[in-house]
């Protein structure tokens, strides 16, 4: 914690935004994802800061403290499940120490390196988000009575897919070993899904399969056409 934030004041929780007064710390690689995370903090009354890999998440964290954190299981450097299993063992523990996948049996790899739950991706439900993060907050930090659950969905900014699209074609540019390709396969698939591109998110299966040469080119002309149309708009 900075010594801004321990100066801030603590406002309490209330129906309208019930994870004020909360900072959550998101090591979420995707801008896409992060900008989905970003604007359901922002409805829910919570600061967030973001971190893009475990190295990043753990400067963070030598600084100051959350509230939360939400942490990717698919990061650049490492798995997220290192990272939560630190925040696990550390004393003070965070208080809520939510995974991230878009792989629904991750949660059992979560829970067992120390995660309180699991947030299945695509992450567009404003209700779940408070809900989840909700049922592990202390009921001191809570809001009094009952909230709104809010179904609404959450649509972030198309130029954070974008940022990611480039991201991938940056890689496949430089680097096409097998582990750069299968990282690049998962994070692909996972923003793609969350776009709604099933098309793409279908393609990303290609780049770790038994021909990698065929599933970049296509990738490659999936993306190249995508930014082209962004460009146009």
């Amino acid at each position: 914690m900075t010594g801004l934030d321990s100066l801030a004041p603590q406002r309490a929780p209330n129906a309208q935004r019930p994870l004020l007064g909360m900072t959550v710390l998101a090591v979420e690689d995707s801008r896409y994802a992060s900008e989905a995370l970003r604007l359901m903090c922002l409805r829910s009354g919570a600061r967030i800061r973001r971190a893009d890999c475990l190295a990043s998440a753990r400067r963070h964290l030598q600084v100051y403290r959350p509230s939360a954190v939400i942490v990717d299981l698919g990061l650049p450097d490492g798995r997220g499940e290192e990272l939560i299993a630190e925040l696990d063992r550390a004393t003070p523990r965070v208080g809520v120490i939510l995974a991230t996948s878009g792989d629904a049996g991750a949660e059992a790899r979560a829970r067992s390196a120390g995660a309180d739950g699991l947030l299945l991706k695509p992450v567009a439900s404003l209700g779940i988000f408070q809900q989840e993060v909700l049922r592990h907050v202390p009921a001191d930090r809570r809001p009094l009575g009952p909230y709104v659950v809010q179904d609404d969905r959450i649509n972030p900014d198309p130029l954070a897919y974008r940022d990611d699209l480039e991201h991938v074609q940056s890689l496949l540019c430089h680097d096409r070993s097998p582990d750069i390709l299968i990282y690049a396969a998962q994070f692909l698939a996972s923003v793609a899904r969350a776009a709604n591109d099933a098309v793409l998110a279908d393609a990303a299966s290609g780049l770790a399969g038994h021909c990698p040469e065929a599933g970049i080119a296509r990738v490659n002309g999936l993306i190249a056409t995508r930014l082209t149309q962004q460009e146009a708009m």
